[in-house]
């Protein structure tokens, strides 16, 4: 047997020495500790693809001399790891919250008396007494009496439970009423409360974010890199210098880093935390605000989520010849005023003051007989005797065959509807007391539960109920609010590998809801999962979009990804819809992004094949980072409508778009030299001048072509971008114009070029739809 289950003596408990022996060999009461390494964390962001990338564009600038830039690009990467610390911050804060509730007392068994002692020096074996008000200390099997317990930071349920002699009382739970003797039989991680704190800490999977910006860079890196050792090898061919094809190859490199990617990511992410923020959503983890634009899935806890977590009297039966208003008003007789006790305040709200009863005598509901008494007098100033409380324990009680048996039906019937069922007694004068009749108390459905999932589901949303709650309570619920999909077997939750189908768990355990989200994602569905309890944090934790309602536990919003300010779901909409607008816009930066380095890539190496020359010069190239990739960040900010249907930033079609749509725009490029070359006869050692003019313009022009899906004229800009792209036209023909830090071009080849920029996106916008259309970028019906 083990410690738990054979301590050396239950009359007096274990001894101080084989206590010590126990806690030396186990541990304490407690969740493991990790002590935060903030330079390792900070070291561990720094090296890895991209900031590789980021890293090898700051050392490439300073070699050039370009010092500012380098700071820029520094500022960046240290930001970009900050903020992947703070999140692993926060899950160490959501460890943080669990463990708090385990800093308490507990009065335990040693050597033959009773003695109170830290709750985390309790070892499985160890012998505890429960009182009223207190907090079960550790995972404990009842030796005897009994206890109401307030589970609510468990599991989120509103309603108390009864656990008496031979159930388990799970660490964390309140004791409400009643006292109790248990064994420990489970303590710190391996509890109940320690499993889900660990669970937290484990939970969580890599940033889809974080994925796409490495997919980005490796696409621009192997296409500009080999670039860059194409020209390398053809310049040897022909034999040019290594002073001639050095800054050719460092220009094609400085071409593919997307220096402001990530920071137009967390930009446009930060922009959309805001507006969320206004429609009463915080967002805590920057990437769930991209990953919310993909989700299709939403696991969604019952209790105060989809429910008001309040418990209601459904329905009052009464039996003959008793009457509704006699089992309502002996009800009441039976509940004390301004109790806590949700069951007692859901009669009190029902039926208020007993109408003409008196009360004389009350005796509280006692756990260990499961009913509490009244006596007194009803309307007619007869003496009653009323009990309320469990069926089955009034039935033996005031006799086994009250009533005839029809209790049994009744009670049956109205649990297999999901209600709880109270049963009430009434004695009048010298009769015996009989059962009169039963309440029915349901935690109803919110007003907008029903209204909120059929939208949800419109947004092409499926919404799933996961709940510790019974099958048929929670059945019930799913109904009423339009959840389909079945409820999952009991038999399939036992192997603890629930399958994805269904639309409704019941009484899953933590563990299983985390199994669960990660069943989901494995069938390739991005993840939502409400919640609000403690049972709920590791699921929160895993989904890519852990959602904690208004009235979670600390631990809950802590590990979740969004925080509702506002009671029910309802926000849940806004953030959806605002997270695909930041989709829409981030998407529109990638690929704008995408297509200015692959042209640039392009033209530089082809300008040395079709005209013998480079084109455009590292300072050049550094320029037009900072102008373009910066400037145009303003994309982030634009005007879009979000997408009708969940919209995945998948980095392929993104990728080939961009290839479609460069190759496009270096023919454009390349063309414009040449006519400035041949058909203005500019001197070559100008050509770096009309290069760096006709790739800004040409970027400025794929910049609002690429904003939309459809015709790029079918929204207004914002005017963010209308002024960003105004000052960059204005910088490139100003420095071009008066020949600063590169050769002066005439006012002809500037207008000409501008012109052709215009005609270019007109004709380029057409290819754009098509291709789309073939890569499913296609426009859609928004909202």
């Amino acid at each position: 047997m083990s410690d738990a289950e054979a301590p050396p003596d239950l009359g007096s408990g274990l001894t101080a020495a084989e206590a010590a022996l126990r806690l030396a060999r186990s541990g304490p009461n407690t969740m493991a500790e990790e002590q935060p390494q903030p330079l390792r964390a900070l070291a561990r962001r720094l090296w890895a693809p991209v900031p590789w990338m980021l890293e090898a564009t700051m050392l490439l600038q300073l070699a050039i001399g370009e010092f500012l830039s380098a700071g820029v690009v520094g500022g960046l990467l240290v930001f970009n790891a900050a903020l992947g610390t703070v999140q692993e911050q926060r899950t160490q804060a959501a460890v943080t919250a669990l463990r708090r509730r385990l800093a308490i007392t507990a009065t335990v068994r040693r050597d033959g008396s009773w003695r109170v002692i830290a709750a985390r020096d309790l070892v499985e074996g160890d012998i505890v007494r429960l009182g009223l008000g207190g907090i079960v200390p550790a995972d404990l099997r009842l030796l005897a009496g009994a206890v109401s317990l307030d589970q609510s930071a468990l599991t989120g349920e509103s309603l108390t439970v009864e656990v008496d002699t031979g159930r388990i009382a799970y660490s964390g739970a309140l004791v409400r009423a009643g006292e109790a003797v248990g064994l420990t039989v489970a303590t710190g991680p391996r509890s109940f409360f320690g499993r889900t704190a660990e669970l937290v800490r484990t939970a969580g999977g890599p940033s889809r974010q974080e994925a796409e910006v490495a997919t980005v860079t490796r696409a621009l890196a192997l296409a500009n890199g080999g670039l860059a050792i194409a020209v390398v090898g053809y310049g040897h061919a022909v034999g040019m210098g290594l002073g001639a094809i050095a800054p050719l190859a460092v220009t094609i490199l400085l071409a593919a880093i997307p220096v402001a990617l990530p920071a137009a990511f967390t930009l446009a992410a930060a922009l959309g935390a805001l507006a969320a923020a206004r429609n009463g959503v915080l967002i805590a983890r920057f990437s769930a605000i991209h990953d919310a634009a993909g989700m299709d899935v939403l696991c969604s806890d019952k209790t105060g989520t989809l429910t008001q977590n309040r418990a209601t009297v459904a329905s009052a039966e009464a039996f003959a010849p008793f009457t509704t208003a006699d089992i309502l008003a002996a009800a009441a007789l039976a509940s004390p005023e301004g109790s806590s006790d949700p069951v007692d305040q859901a009669v009190m709200t029902a039926t208020g003051a007993a109408p003409g009863w008196a009360r004389t005598r009350f005796t509280p509901f006692d756990p260990a007989r499961k009913y509490a008494t009244g006596a007194g007098t009803d309307a007619a100033g007869l003496p009653v005797r009323v009990f309320k409380g469990a069926p089955a324990a009034l039935a033996a009680a005031v006799g086994e065959a009250s009533n005839g048996g029809v209790w049994q039906a009744r009670a049956a019937a109205l649990a297999g509807l999901g209600h709880r069922v109270i049963a009430v007694a009434i004695g009048r004068g010298e009769a015996p007391a009989r059962i009169a009749g039963m309440l029915a108390l349901s935690d109803p459905p919110r007003a907008d539960s029903a209204a909120l999932i059929a939208e949800l589901g419109r947004l092409g949303i499926r919404t799933v109920m996961v709940t510790g709650d019974a099958a048929a309570t929670a059945t019930a619920v799913a109904e009423a609010v339009g959840i389909s999909g079945g409820l999952c077997p009991e038999a399939a939750l036992a192997d603890h590998r629930p399958p994805p189908g269904y639309g409704v768990y019941a009484g899953v355990f933590p563990e299983d809801k985390l199994r669960l989200v990660r069943a989901l994602q494995a069938e390739g569905h991005i993840v939502g999962m409400c919640g609000d309890g403690v049972n709920d944090a590791p699921a929160l934790r895993q989904a890519e979009v852990g959602i904690a309602v208004a009235s979670a536990t600390d631990a809950a919003k802590s590990a979740a990804a969004l925080v509702l300010t506002n009671p029910g779901l309802r926000d849940i909409l806004a953030a959806v819809r605002e997270s695909r607008r930041v989709q829409r816009r981030a998407g529109a930066y990638a690929l704008s992004t995408l297509l200015k380095k692959f042209e640039m890539g392009l033209v530089i190496a082809a300008a040395l094949l079709l005209f013998g020359q480079a084109v455009m010069t590292p300072l050049l190239m550094v320029l037009l980072l900072v102008s373009n990739d910066f400037l145009t960040m303003a994309l982030v900010a634009d005007h879009v409508r979000p997408a009708a249907l969940p919209e995945r930033s998948a980095p392929r079609p993104y990728v080939l778009a961009a290839l479609g749509l460069g190759l496009a725009k270096a023919v454009f490029s390349l063309v414009v030299l040449w006519a400035g070359l041949r058909g203005f006869a500019i001197a070559p050692a100008t050509a770096p001048s009309l290069a760096f003019l006709v790739l800004t313009l040409g970027s400025q022009a794929s910049a609002f072509m690429v904003r939309e899906r459809g015709p790029f004229w079918a929204s207004r800009p914002a005017p963010a971008l209308l002024v960003a792209a105004a000052v960059n036209i204005a910088l490139a023909i100003a420095l071009t114009a008066t020949g600063v830090l590169m050769p002066r071009l005439g006012p002809a080849v500037i207008a000409a070029t501008a012109a052709a920029a215009s005609l270019f996106i007109l004709l380029a916008d057409r290819w754009k739809r098509l291709l789309f259309g073939w890569l499913g970028l296609g426009a859609d019906s928004d909202q």
